[in-house]
């Protein structure tokens, strides 16, 4: 640091630091009172024999004041950071509640995407096929109300999940079924067991999803929910154990 020559002004000489004002009105007229009442002690003290002598019992009430009000501000200060803790958990809570209703997972932990959507033998093959050994459990892409459990003509054991939003999902060729309709099911949920039966070449798991009564292709409606069926990559609330689940 550059020293200063004592031909230099004294560019801070007579200045007084300015304090820094208080955070809340509140502060601002405790610390006016306190402020006001050490100006009239000491106007009062002036006119005492030796007027840098201030009276003990003025300086002793004075200090007494500033601690009950010191401590009333503390207690104020903490109440308010329980009341921002508590809100900080329930707004924690409510965060995690809501992601896992929009929990999408995938169906199963491993697999082989052997049959896209589309038209196939000159017919709508309206959902994807995945391959897995027989009996490998499956689960609940996502959340809902089984509203069909049991046998399904072409889609052997099959499971229909209706979301709250009216999108169903629907798990076809099973081995085994482990919920029945009227069952509630969450994201990761285990469901049925992976089979050969219906209109099925090979054991998999044939999964269609229906919007508003019509097929579409998972991929693309998974996709974007942050689930990719060809990387088997799931969303990144994986990680939030379902009731039920495996």
């Amino acid at each position: 640091m550059r020293q200063r020559l004592s031909s230099e002004p004294d560019r801070y000489r007579g200045r007084r630091r300015v304090p820094t004002p208080p955070r809340s009105r509140y502060a601002v007229v405790v610390t006016s009172a306190f402020v006001g009442a050490g100006v009239v002690a000491l106007g009062a003290a002036s006119n005492l024999p030796d007027n840098k002598a201030v009276d003990p019992d003025v300086l002793q009430s004075l200090s007494k004041s500033s601690s009950i009000t010191t401590d009333a501000l503390e207690n104020r200060t903490g109440d308010k950071a329980a009341s921002r803790g508590e809100n900080r958990e329930a707004n924690t809570q409510l965060s995690a509640e809501e992601a896992a209703k929009d929990l999408y997972l995938l169906p199963l932990d491993e697999y082989e995407f052997t049959s896209p959507f589309g038209v196939r033998f000159g017919k709508l093959h309206a959902g994807i096929d995945l391959a897995a050994p027989d009996g490998t459990p499956y689960k609940a892409v996502h959340g809902g109300t089984v509203t069909a459990a049991g046998y399904a003509g072409g889609y052997g054991y099959s499971i229909t999940v209706r979301q709250d939003d009216g999108t169903e999902i629907i798990y076809a060729h099973s081995r085994r079924l482990l919920v029945q309709k009227g069952d509630k099911v969450k994201a990761g949920q285990v469901i049925g067991e992976v089979g050969n039966t219906g209109y099925s070449y090979g054991t998999h798991l044939h999964l269609e999803v229906h919007v508003k009564g019509t097929p579409i292709d998972p991929i693309t409606f998974l996709d974007e929910r942050g689930v990719s069926i060809k990387l088997q990559l799931e969303s990144v609330y994986a990680g939030v154990p379902a009731d039920g689940a495996s």
